[in-house]
């Protein structure tokens, strides 16, 4: 919401506020100006302590030290109690709230007391001096305590304020982390199948070299091996150096398994491994001993993929039933599916969400999302994430093969 201001940097209602105040106070006491001691010397003291009014907000101290320095000039002067005195009830009210430190307050509730008491003693009449003593005390301290208690609550609200925006920007300085730390494992995975390749290459070079007068059949096709494996690793280098750049501001992440260590019940993986779809039955069965209720299909057989893209659906399927494991829980029956058509591969991790509630509620704060997210957006597929109508959850990724152009990454 946008908030206009003066040039002085005030907020255009508040500084519209005071002005109505001071003038409140001018009217006040200009009607009750008739017949009042001290003519108009005693106007013109009240009409100043009006008028400071209006710096109440930002100079809280000296605004009141003002307005009592004046009223005590009607007291010296011997005008007694004017209408124009509400400007005092309106500056105490303000250095208590507005004032850096209480103690001003404190001070400023002191010298108020002694003006009651002055204050009392002028007032003329059968009234004795303490009956007006205890009225002029009970109508000050009323005005006293009524601005701690806003003061209280206005410190608190701000206190809120600051420790959700400090909440925020750590939030943000984790999932920044989370990226980063993502992206380092994505492109620690990507070298190892780069590397996997130009061991390929070589091979089949040195091959093709030693083979090439005795059987060229079999160097022409050790060379095809080497331009084909080339073109791909040419391909993962593309997608490596595209991790490493710099990564965009993370969106808020949700619950997930991104550099988390596993579940219970499921093993971790020795570190540098670079699995494949052929070891999608082992991944499933592990769950299913962590107590899942797994189900696969798919589809027709799936076309030969480059190794980074088998180790993201991988990577993809593992994140999805660890994230079912621990928020779904025990128990939960879950659905995992690999289509491809001509132009793609998709993969769905659909559960239940009926699973028996885990013993000790899920951490908070994963970067499984987030980790996804990244992963997808290496080989510019898309990725749907959200809860199901019936219950539980939904992860589907769309990996575009080779030769089809991706889809931006979506979160649902």
């Amino acid at each position: 919401m946008t908030v206009n201001r003066t040039a002085f940097g005030r907020p255009l209602r508040s500084v519209a506020f005071d002005v109505l105040v001071t003038l409140g106070v001018v009217l006040v006491g200009l009607l009750g100006a008739v017949n009042q001691p001290g003519g108009w010397a005693a106007t013109l003291v009240g009409a100043t302590m009006a008028v400071a009014l209006l710096f109440r907000r930002h100079h809280p101290s000296a605004v009141a030290a003002a307005v009592a320095v004046l009223a005590l000039v009607q007291v010296v002067a011997g005008w007694g109690p004017l209408a124009f005195d509400v400007a005092v009830l309106v500056a105490l009210y303000s250095v208590v709230k507005y004032a850096d430190r209480l103690r001003d307050g404190v001070l400023a509730g002191v010298v108020a007391a002694v003006g009651v008491v002055l204050a009392a003693l002028q007032v003329e009449g059968e009234v004795p001096w303490w009956a007006s003593t205890i009225y002029f005390g009970l109508v000050t301290g009323g005005v006293w305590l009524a601005a701690l208690n806003v003061r209280t609550r206005r410190l608190y609200v701000l206190s809120l304020e600051e420790r959700a925006t400090t909440l925020e920007r750590e939030r943000e300085a984790e999932a920044r982390a989370a990226v980063a730390e993502e992206r380092t494992r994505i492109a620690r995975e990507l070298h190892d199948v780069v590397a996997h390749s130009l061991a390929v290459m070589i091979v089949q070079a040195d091959g093709a070299r030693f083979t090439l007068d005795r059987d060229p059949e079999t160097a022409r096709e050790a060379v095809k091996v080497v331009a084909d494996t080339g073109r791909a690793a040419l391909e993962e280098m593309r997608r490596l150096v595209g991790v490493l750049r710099e990564p965009n501001p993370p969106e808020t992440a949700a619950p997930g398994t991104a550099g988390e260590s596993p579940p219970p019940g499921v093993a971790a993986e020795p570190e540098h491994r670079r699995p494949a779809l052929a070891e999608l039955p082992a991944l499933l069965d592990r769950f299913r001993d962590a107590g899942l209720r797994v189900r696969w299909s798919a589809g027709d057989e799936v076309p030969p993929l480059p190794p980074g893209l088998e180790l993201t659906l991988y990577r993809l399927v593992q994140e999805g039933l660890t994230n079912a494991l621990k928020h779904a829980g025990v128990g939960a029956g879950v659905d995992v599916t690999l289509d491809h058509t001509a132009a793609a591969v998709v993969v769905r991790v659909v559960d239940d969400g009926r699973g028996r509630p885990p013993v000790r509620p899920a951490p908070s704060g994963g970067h499984g999302l987030v980790g996804m997210r990244e992963r997808v957006g290496v080989y510019d597929g898309s990725l749907t994430a959200g809860p199901r109508p019936g219950g539980g959850w939904r992860v589907e990724a769309r990996l575009p093969l080779p030769s089809t152009p991706g889809a931006e990454v979506i979160a649902a």
